[in-house]
């Protein structure tokens, strides 16, 4: 998966070069995007093609050693909408644009010395999940996942339909693994998302579901 530096800012730089500046200050270590191109699925080949992406921003855990009475608030609206900018950049940049992604969700893995809440923190509050949304024109919640983990656990990213979370044919999942990361003092976040849905949907969607009760076991159990 590509890495990229996070460059100092030069004179007449771009305000992203400034967002990216203020996340190494910040304490993000790297940032890695993984891109994959669906072109096959079981038997048959995809109509259109769907190019998945991933981008994961490592970054110090800023709560490590703190109490678990701690206010975690001045941290999140600092670190968490820089996480956005930077992450949703990548998204666009490796999808070719906001326009192009149909489905989008998140996720968040801190590192062992961490608690559960220092990685919702930085996922589970307007400061990230409001900027995702407006920099990748969606409108649904963000589907997400986390954990506490160490360097190289698999983490499974689930996405949905941006617009309409309960279009099932948008339901998904990217997997990645960074081999250092997290750290025991780190947070891994991600942002994920697809040009279009998994590969042949057919199993319906609640506008033509019909009505489904445990009636239907009766005479089975």
């Amino acid at each position: 998966m590509p890495e990229t530096a996070l460059s100092p800012v030069a004179e007449g730089t771009s305000a992203t070069s400034t967002v990216e500046e203020l996340a190494r200050e910040l304490g993000v270590r790297k940032v890695t995007v993984l891109t994959e191109e669906i072109l096959r699925d079981g038997s048959g080949a995809l109509a259109t093609r769907v190019t998945r992406a991933a981008a994961a921003a490592i970054v110090r855990n800023p709560w490590t050693g703190s109490a678990v009475s701690t206010d975690l608030a001045p941290e999140t609206e600092r670190l968490a909408p820089v996480l956005a900018k930077i992450l949703t950049d990548r998204l666009t940049a490796a999808l070719g644009g906001a326009g192009e992604i149909e489905a989008f969700g998140k996720s968040a893995v801190v590192g062992l010395k961490g608690e559960m809440e220092h990685a919702a923190a930085l996922i589970h509050t307007p400061f990230f999940g409001n900027l995702v949304r407006e920099f990748l024109e969606g409108t649904s919640i963000l589907s997400f996942s986390d954990d506490r983990a160490e360097p190289g656990t698999t983490i499974a990213v689930p996405m949905w339909h941006k617009q309409a979370a309960s279009t099932r044919s948008h339901y998904q999942t990217l997997t990645l693994s960074l081999s250092d990361a997290p750290h025991p003092n780190e947070i891994v976040v991600v942002a994920a998302a697809s040009t279009g849905s998994r590969p042949h949907p057919r199993i319906g969607d609640r506008t033509t579901d019909r009505p489904v009760t445990a009636e239907i076991l009766e005479g089975i159990l």
